[in-house]
């Protein structure tokens, strides 16, 4: 079946459809990863985009238990060839069954470097992927360009507080979209996890008595989550030691009189090298976000740069004045080939007190 894919300044790719045979709007973005296209399609914080591949080959390991969520979270799938005949000896099953199953549409057989320098040099836009060969550009372009993605927090949080246990520090963790992989680096240093819906009151955070909290990764645009900057204005105001990652790092940094801003296209991929400020140096590390941290205006007596992007400068993490707080853009519970930067739980577990 034929399937196009429109963007919003009006060009139109046609390929074939993969997965679900439904139309869908999202925000298009690229992702530069060679391996780990299901970890990238589990992952929350791709909640409200289509993800375009710019590795030629998917799927060709099918679908197997690294998930970063109990389900894919991406509008839509765009890859230039996907594999149909997957070989590996945990494969469970196709990504376009994988797709179909979970109602997510998609479009192969396009020039996804192509689509993917369309992005770089126009940036991230809005886009539709359709199989209805007989679209109206004039109809739908309005359409894409009024399209918002909203708060798709509340979307991916988790519905109510669970505990998983263990032997070490108590750690609370504010689920804004979280990987699993965060629960399960914490885990693998003895903690006892606590995951708290996103909207939880920091009262109710505060009262359990956590020996330290964690701010997940999530979707969408930081400024959309108004009330939960304001829970995190009272648990910095706390004692408790704090280590932030992706959108949790964005949200503390705006409870903090920061600002942040969209990126042109963003950074997603497995291979963005980052500069510790402290130290002179470089980590290869996973990242995920289109928006970033202004640090032009950054008060030094509230936050210090701690990180930023070799390649373009940017913020890549701070480390809070006078408070036991730090927290990064980047990922690093992800494991895309070096596990340069995993260290950084072990930093937090010293600021708990260590595991004595």
């Amino acid at each position: 079946m034929k399937a196009f894919l429109i963007l919003e300044d009006g060009t139109v790719f046609e390929g074939s459809s993969i997965g679900a045979a439904r139309e869908v709007i999202s925000e298009i973005v690229f992702n530069t990863s060679m391996t780990g296209y299901l970890e990238v399609l589990t992952d929350p914080s791709y909640a409200g985009q289509a993800v375009v591949m710019t590795y030629p080959l998917i799927g060709n390991y099918g679908i197997t238990p690294d998930m970063e969520s109990a389900r894919p979270w991406s509008d839509g799938y765009i890859v230039r060839e996907l594999s149909r005949m997957p070989s590996n000896f945990r494969c469970e099953g196709t990504v376009q069954n994988f797709l179909a199953q979970h109602g997510i549409p998609g479009i192969a057989g396009i020039d996804t470097r192509a689509l993917t320098k369309i992005l770089r040099e126009k940036g991230t836009m809005n886009g539709m992927i359709t199989t209805n060969e007989n679209y109206h550009l004039e109809e739908i372009l309005p359409r894409l360009k009024a399209y918002q993605t909203g708060n798709v927090v509340e979307k991916v949080t988790s519905d109510g507080i669970s505990r998983l246990a263990g032997k070490g520090k108590r750690v609370a963790l504010m689920d804004f979209g979280a990987k699993n992989n965060i629960v399960k680096s914490l885990q693998q240093r003895g903690c006892e996890v606590t995951i708290y819906p996103a909207h939880t009151n920091a009262e109710e955070i505060l009262a359990d008595k956590p020996d330290g909290i964690m701010l997940s990764n999530g979707p969408g645009d930081p400024k959309e989550c108004k009330e939960i900057i304001e829970e995190l204005k009272k648990l910095y105001q706390s004692d408790t030691p704090i280590f932030a990652i992706c959108l949790g790092h964005q949200l503390m940094a705006l409870a903090n009189g920061a600002d942040t801003h969209k990126m042109k296209y963003g950074h997603r991929g497995g291979n963005h090298p980052v500069k510790d400020l402290e130290t002179g140096r470089v980590y290869i590390s996973s990242q995920n976000h289109g928006y970033v941290v202004d640090t032009e205006h950054l008060d030094p007596a509230v936050a210090v740069p701690a990180f930023i992007n070799v390649n373009d400068g940017t913020n890549e993490g701070l480390k809070y004045t006078g408070k036991n707080i730090f927290t990064v853009q980047f990922h690093p519970e992800a494991c895309p080939g070096p596990q340069d930067s995993s260290y950084l739980f072990d930093r937090f577990i010293d600021m708990m007190g260590g595991n004595q």
